[in-house]
């Protein structure tokens, strides 16, 4: 499987998983309060390079893929994300500034669980929503473990294991998409470099 077969098997899984998303979301009540960047402002969200290669294809095919890299090398240590759009001073109000191309992790955060060492189902939330939505964010942690159906994070970063596990690997988030972004762009050289040997 090539970079780009497995920019497309890693899409593929993301619309899967907007699917259970929302509906667990509309289900539970516990949307993202909107304009909060809470979780996208923190610097050290784990990430790995195999869930930004779309954000990286992306990138490359609007010929903004050198100019991200060079900006993430320039980036001091301890920066958000470089697509966060911040509209707050403290960085804590914002946006993601290509939203359909996120990494799994922000697919994640407030719509998966994880299982305690007991089996049963966490809820994988901030304490902006735990404290802005309260009620359903109790409801919800009893619901998950009898009617409720979530999406389990673990079993999704399994399903990109199986396409590329040496991708797999977790760094801080702009690490990672500096790593993707690397890849895409040397991947491309190379087939622009065939294309030329072909004409």
């Amino acid at each position: 499987m090539d970079l780009a077969a497995k920019s497309r098997a890693t899409l593929e899984i993301f619309g899967e998983l907007e699917s259970e998303t929302k509906q667990f979301v509309t289900e539970s009540g516990l949307a993202c309060v909107t304009g909060c960047g809470f979780c996208c402002a923190n610097p050290k969200v784990p990430a790995n390079p195999l869930e930004f290669l779309p954000l990286a294809f992306d990138l490359q095919q609007k010929g903004l893929a050198e100019a991200t890299l060079a900006e993430i090398e320039q980036l001091e240590e301890g920066a958000s994300c470089v697509v966060y759009r911040p509209t707050s001073l403290n960085g804590a109000k914002g946006f993601c500034g290509n939203h359909s191309k996120r990494g799994l992790i922000c697919r994640l955060f407030s719509a998966s669980a994880r299982r305690t060492k007991y089996g049963k189902k966490d809820l994988i939330i901030c304490k902006v929503l735990k404290s802005e939505k309260s009620d359903a964010f109790l409801s919800t942690t009893e619901r998950i473990n009898s009617d409720m159906a979530i999406p389990l994070a673990t079993a999704y970063y399994s399903r990109l294991e199986e396409i590329d596990q040496s991708l797999c690997q977790q760094f801080t988030i702009n690490e990672a998409i500096a790593f993707a972004l690397e890849l895409v762009l040397r991947y491309t050289f190379y087939l622009e470099q065939e294309d030329e040997l072909i004409a």
